[in-house]
Parts: C-alpha cells; structure tokens; sequence
C-alpha cells in the first residue's frame, strides 16, 4: 500500500444518527497507518468543526465498534456552518459560521476531511469544498433518499426495526380486533415505509410520494372485514398526506436547516379509520427506534466499505466526491451531483408493484 501525500485528515458524522456510522468510523481509522496518516475525530459534527473540538483516533479507539450503533464522535444536527443559531438578546439570530470552520480546518492542519451524513451533510461539504477544503463525503440516512447510491447504510437497520414492530403489533392486533397504525420516519421519501411495511406485513402503506383518499383506506378495512380478517395492520410514513391536504407537521424550529419537523400522521389515520369504520383503533409512533441499536449484517458490511473506499479516494487526492454503491461495486460521484435530487419512490417502483400484487393498499 502506498503512502499518501496526506498526512492529517478530520473525521466527522453530521445529521442525525444511525447503525452503521461507528463501522465507517472504523473503516477509516484502522487503515490510517497503512496510508501514513493521521485521523483526528471532530466532536458533534459540524458543531465540532465551527468550535474547535477534536481528538486523535487510533487503532484502540475504534477497537469493538463495529457492532455499535450511534457515533463515537457525537452529532448534531443544528450544526451547519451557513445557517448557525445564535442567541441574541431573546432572539434567535442565524449566523454564517463557515470562515471558523476553515479557520479549524487549517488550525489542525488537515489535509483532508471525510464528512458521513445525508442530504444535508452533502449540501455542507459542497460548499466548503467550494470554499477550498478537501472533503471525501459519506452518504448516510435511514431515509434512503440520496440519489446517487442504490443505497445509504442504516436503511437496512431502520427497516429491520419496522419489520420486527409490525411483527409485534400483528399478534396484538390479531388478538383484540383492532386497526394497529405504525407511523414510521422518512420525511418526504417513503422508502422506510415502503420495504419496511412490505417485509412486515402490512396491509396498508401510506407514503409520501402516493397521496391517499380517506375512502379508500376504509373501503380496504371494510374488506378484509368481509373475508373475516378482524384486524389490519396500517404502516404510514410520517411525510404521508391525503389527497388534497397538507403533510402533518409537529412544530418548526428555525435552529435546523430544515425547521419543518414531521410527526402526527399516524395519530390522524387512527383517528379517522376509528370514527369512519367503527373499529377500534389503535397508533404507533417508532420515532428514533428506527435510529438506535446495532446494525444488520448488511449495514456492517456496506459501512465498512464505504470507509476504507473514503479513505483510499483521499490517499489519492480525489476530493469534491462522495461514496457510492452501484450495483454490487462502490464507486464515487461528485458531490454537488449526489445532492441535485432527492431519491423518491416512484408509483411504478417494482416494490409498489409487488406489494398490490399481495394485495397491499396505497390508499388508491
């Protein structure tokens, strides 16, 4: 293995968490010295970068990760250098915090930087990498809404735990009668609802990409109830919306980049599916279950991956890219085409198809 002209390279996890970032951690660090490197672990994301917060990593350090879910390093979420909350008086005043994240940058001497995180995460290392810094990003979220990768790690995860809760919720829904909801994340893609509603059998999934109508919802209850099936099981991502309506929102916070926070969804589709079947019903809400815990094998495997191959795009002194999986084989992209559009499910995705033809409903 050759040895890099970079010498020192930072490491960080932005957005929120999830299975598989401790493995991309380790990824990274264990090959380090092979490469003639150094790996510095900036603290809470970007909060770190802006602040000045960091620590040496060495091989000891990320020693038993790999099967830990969450980060070592700390994230944040409310840490974009171009959209910083300060607090002013009573107020909330955002602040552009770039030039002290460069100034950091600079102050430890990198040579480099490898930014894990999702959409948001890649909109930052845009630009910065416009802005001069070598970055190599890491496409992660449980959303799998990135474009340019066939998948993000802790998707898989996430699924996992959506699948094992409608496994959970059919034998309790089976026993009282009831219309079980399961209001899972995704914000505006529906991926998570999509697989995970389909491996646990769902009869009814709710995403964002297919607005509902409320009939048909109860047009679906009413038949099973038919075939003498007195249960259903309802999987409704959090960015889902009726025919005609709005998403559900819980509350903004102008502290993130996206003040808009989801949630409430699921409340409403018990609501409705109780007052307009007569059937009791009942929600609910996963929330960041979806995020915690151990990763799958598959997230193991591909977080792994998406580490050593960062590490060896930047030995090479390929910035300005982004980790990819095509295929079976992982590749690189430019950054600012990773982020150009979200990746949303399509009405004719060949999931979709599969489950109507096992007689899930999309409330259409």
């Amino acid at each position: 293995m050759a040895k890099s002209r970079v010498r020192r390279i930072g490491i960080l996890t932005g957005g929120g968490d999830c299975p598989g970032l401790n493995a991309v951690i380790r990824g990274v660090t264990k090959p380090a010295q092979d490469y003639g490197m150094t790996v510095y672990g900036i603290i809470d994301g970007f909060e770190g970068l802006v602040e000045g917060r960091a620590r040496e990593l060495n091989d000891t350090d990320v020693s038993g990760i790999l099967a830990r879910g969450g980060t070592i390093l700390g994230s944040s979420n409310k840490g974009d250098p171009f959209h910083w909350p300060v607090e002013v008086g009573k107020k909330i005043e955002i602040q552009d915090k770039a030039e002290a994240a460069i100034k950091n940058y600079q102050t430890w001497n990198l040579d480099a930087l490898i930014a894990i995180g999702g959409d948001g995460t890649m909109h930052i290392c845009n630009k910065l990498s416009q802005m001069g810094l070598n970055i190599v990003g890491v496409p992660k979220t449980i959303d799998n809404d990135l474009d340019a990768t066939d998948v993000t790690f802790g998707h898989d995860s996430a699924v996992y735990v959506v699948m094992m809760a409608l496994d959970r919720l059919h034998t309790t829904a089976s026993s009282h009668h009831r219309v079980i909801v399961c209001e899972v994340m995704g914000r505006y893609a529906g991926w998570i609802a999509l697989h995970g509603g389909i491996a646990g059998g769902a009869d009814i999934i709710l995403i964002p990409e297919i607005p509902f109508s409320w009939q048909k919802i109860y047009d679906k209850i009413h038949k099973r109830q038919l075939m003498g099936k007195k249960f259903s099981l309802v999987c409704v991502a959090e960015g889902a919306k009726a025919q005609g309506e709005e998403i559900v929102v819980k509350e903004t916070d102008i502290k993130r980049t996206d003040p808009i926070q989801l949630g409430g969804i699921g409340a409403l589709v018990a609501k409705n599916i109780e007052k307009n079947t007569g059937r009791e019903t009942r929600v609910t809400v996963l929330g960041h279950l979806q995020r915690g815990g151990s990763p799958t094998p598959y997230d193991r495997i591909l977080s792994t991956k998406f580490g050593a191959f960062a590490i060896e795009l930047v030995s090479h002194g390929k910035f300005g890219r982004m980790v990819a999986l095509k295929g079976n084989e992982i590749k690189n992209v430019r950054i600012e085409d990773a982020i150009g559009k979200q990746k949303l499910v399509k009405p004719d995705n060949q999931a979709v198809f599969a489950a109507k033809a096992v007689g899930i409903s999309f409330g259409v």
